[in-house]
C-alpha cells in the first residue's frame, strides 16, 4: 500500500434538500473515496474522504453549517464524481446509530476536550478483527488503556493499535468511531473520540 500524500484541503459545500438533509458537494470533477460511515456523525471540519483530481489526492472537508448523521443513500465508493454529485448526504434530526442523539453532544465534548485516538503511522483502518466479527470498541462504550482500538494495514501486515497515551485518562468512553472501516488514514489522523470515563 502506498502511503497518500495530501496536497490540499477541499471543502465539500452543503446544499439544502427536501427536508432538512444536506448532500456535500465538491468543487472538481475527480474520484472519490469516503472515509465516513453510514450513521456517523459529522460537523463542519471533519474530513470526509479523499478526492483524487489528475492524480492529486485532496482531504475533504465538511463545510460551513454541517452537523448531522451520514445516510446510507450515497454512501457508495470509491467512485468518479462531478461539481453536481452528491459525495454524501447528511440528516441532522437522524439518530446514527443507537444513542446516536447522545452521541451527538458526546462528540462536541470530546471535540472540545480534545481526546482522541490517532493514526501512528498512514494504513488502512480496519475497525473489526475480520468479517462478521464484533467491532473493537462501539460508542458508549467504557475502554481502558491497552484495549485495541483498531488494526491498521501497513504494507501487507496489520499493526494492533491500543487505547491509551499521554494525555489521554486510564479509562474512557468511546463517543466515535472517526473512519469508516478500510479507510486509508494519514499517520496523525483521528481515528476514535473519546471522553473521561
Amino acid at each position: 500500500m502506498t502511503s497518500r500524500v495530501h496536497a490540499a484541503v477541499m471543502t465539500a459545500t452543503p446544499v439544502a434538500t427536501e427536508g432538512a438533509h444536506q448532500e456535500l458537494r465538491v468543487p472538481a470533477v475527480g474520484w472519490w473515496r469516503p472515509q465516513v460511515a453510514a450513521g456517523q456523525v459529522v460537523q463542519t471540519g471533519d474530513t470526509l474522504g479523499e478526492l483524487t483530481v489528475l492524480g492529486v489526492v485532496y482531504r475533504v472537508v465538511a463545510g460551513p453549517g454541517v452537523r448531522g448523521a451520514v445516510k446510507d443513500d450515497n454512501q457508495r465508493g470509491p467512485r468518479g464524481v462531478d461539481v453536481a454529485t452528491a459525495i454524501l448526504t447528511v440528516d441532522p434530526t437522524a439518530l446514527a446509530s443507537a444513542g446516536a442523539a447522545e452521541g451527538a453532544g458526546a462528540a462536541t465534548t470530546a471535540a472540545k476536550s480534545g481526546l482522541a485516538v490517532c493514526a501512528p503511522s498512514s494504513g488502512r483502518f480496519y475497525g473489526r478483527p475480520g468479517p462478521g466479527k464484533a467491532a473493537f470498541v462501539s460508542p458508549g462504550e467504557v475502554i481502558k488503556e491497552g484495549h485495541t482500538v483498531c488494526l491498521l494495514e501497513v504494507m501487507k501486515t496489520f499493526h494492533r493499535v491500543t487505547y491509551g497515551g499521554a494525555g489521554l485518562p486510564p479509562e474512557a468512553r468511546v463517543v466515535s468511531i472517526a473512519v469508516a472501516d478500510e479507510a486509508d488514514v494519514n499517520s496523525g489522523d483521528v481515528l476514535v473520540r473519546v471522553e473521561p470515563a
